[in-house]
C-alpha cells in the first residue's frame, strides 16, 4: 500500500510540476537569478546520516541541474555562492575537500558538452589569491575555455564577500583618483559598477537562498539593492525543481518598481 501510494504521489508531483513549468513558461523570465546554495552540511546530516563531504557532493550534482533548468527557461545569468571567504576559517579537512570538489567541478564545466553547446560563458567573482594553485589553475582554464561565449553566464563566486568586492572597487577607483586618471566628480553608481568583479551583467533580478535561513550572508551587497528576494526551506541539495519554478513564479508575481 505504502509503494502504490508513493507512485501515486509521484505522478501528482510530476502533473503539478509539468503545469506550473507551463504557466512559469508563460510570464516574464528573469535574465539573472543569483543563488546562496545553503544546506549542503545539515542534509548530509539530516537525509544522507553521513559526513558534510557527502553532503557537497550532492550540492555540486544539484548545481548541474539546476543550470539545465536554467537553460531550458532562458534565464541568461546565473551566480551561485560556491565558497565565501569565511568558509576559509572552516575545519582543514572539510576546506581540503571543498578545495578538491571546486577544481574538479570547474575543470567539469569547462570540458562540458553543454556548456559549449550553449555557449555559456564561465567565471569566477572572488579573490582568487586566496585558493590553492591548482584551484586557480582550473579557474583560469574553465574561463580560458569559455571566454569566447556570451549567450549564457555561470558566475561561481569562490572565496567571495560581498563588503571586500566593494572595497576593492573603492581601492580600485581610488588609485584612479590619486593617479591623476579620474576625477572625483566622476564618480557615480555606473563607475562604480564597472569597478565590481563581474562589470558588464545585469544585477540580479532573484537572489534565492536555500535551507530557511533568512539572510543574504555578505552575497552580492551592491548588486542586490533592487532583487526581489525569495528563501526556500529546503536544503540544497533537496532543492528540486518545482522550488526552483515556484521561485520564478513568486518574482513573476511581484511588481518590481526600483524605487519610482
Amino acid at each position: 500500500m505504502t509503494q502504490l501510494t508513493d507512485i501515486l504521489k509521484g505522478q501528482a508531483y510530476g502533473h503539478y510540476e509539468l503545469k506550473l513549468e507551463r504557466e512559469v513558461k508563460q510570464g516574464r523570465i528573469p535574465k539573472h537569478v543569483a543563488v546562496i546554495m545553503d544546506g549542503n552540511r545539515r542534509y548530509a546530516d539530516e537525509t544522507l546520516h553521513a559526513d558534510a563531504n557527502q553532503g557537497h557532493l550532492k550540492g555540486k550534482d544539484k548545481l548541474e541541474e539546476v543550470l539545465n533548468w536554467c537553460l531550458d527557461l532562458g534565464v541568461r545569468v546565473l551566480t551561485v555562492y560556491a565558497f565565501s571567504s569565511e568558509n576559509l576559517s572552516r575545519k582543514e579537512e572539510e576546506v581540503d575537500f571543498l578545495m578538491d570538489l571546486l577544481e574538479r567541478s570547474m575543470l567539469e564545466f569547462a570540458d562540458d558538452e553543454r556548456i559549449h553547446r550553449n555557449h555559456v560563458k564561465m567565471k569566477m567573482i572572488g579573490d582568487i589569491s586566496m585558493l590553492p594553485e591548482k584551484v586557480a589553475k582550473a579557474v583560469r582554464y574553465a574561463e580560458e575555455r569559455t571566454s569566447g561565449y556570451s549567450d549564457f553566464h555561470l558566475n561561481m563566486a569562490i572565496a567571495y564577500g560581498g563588503r571586500q568586492e566593494i572595497k576593492d572597487a573603492i581601492k580600485s577607483i581610488a588609485r584612479k583618483v590619486k593617479a591623476g586618471e579620474l576625477d572625483v566628480e566622476e564618480i557615480d553608481e555606473s563607475l562604480i559598477s564597472k569597478h565590481m568583479y563581474s562589470p558588464g551583467l545585469p544585477d540580479p533580478d532573484l537572489v534565492l537562498r536555500t535551507s530557511g535561513e533568512l539572510r543574504v550572508s555578505n552575497f552580492l551587497l551592491w548588486q542586490l539593492a533592487y532583487s526581489e528576494l525569495y528563501f526556500s526551506d529546503v536544503y540544497w541539495p533537496g532543492f528540486r525543481k518545482m522550488d526552483f519554478l515556484r521561485a520564478i513564479r513568486s518574482y513573476q508575481q511581484r511588481s518590481r518598481r526600483f524605487g519610482q
